[in-house]
């Protein structure tokens, strides 16, 4: 599993189909990433990605999910 302490603040977060699904805003806890409310496709939630889909991290965070699939399966955020 990745390391939390390698995601930071405005990482771009990509699915493993290449596809940009969202912004790091912080990690919520210890095993989740909320992304920004202005990444989302909406603008006005956050989307919480499970840090256990997390492929890799590099200048990006990589997941191990399709983008169709990342979308389908996020949780919604406090505002």
């Amino acid at each position: 599993m990745a390391n939390a302490a390698d995601i930071r603040e405005d990482m771009d977060v990509i699915s493993s189909d290449k596809k940009t699904v969202g912004k790091v805003d912080h990690m919520e806890g210890t095993d989740q990433i909320k992304l920004t409310k202005q990444s989302s496709p909406d603008g006005q939630h956050h989307h919480l990605i499970p840090l256990s889909w997390v492929d890799h991290v590099d200048q990006h965070v990589h997941l191990n999910k399709s983008g169709s699939d990342v979308t389908a399966h996020w949780q919604h955020g406090r505002q």
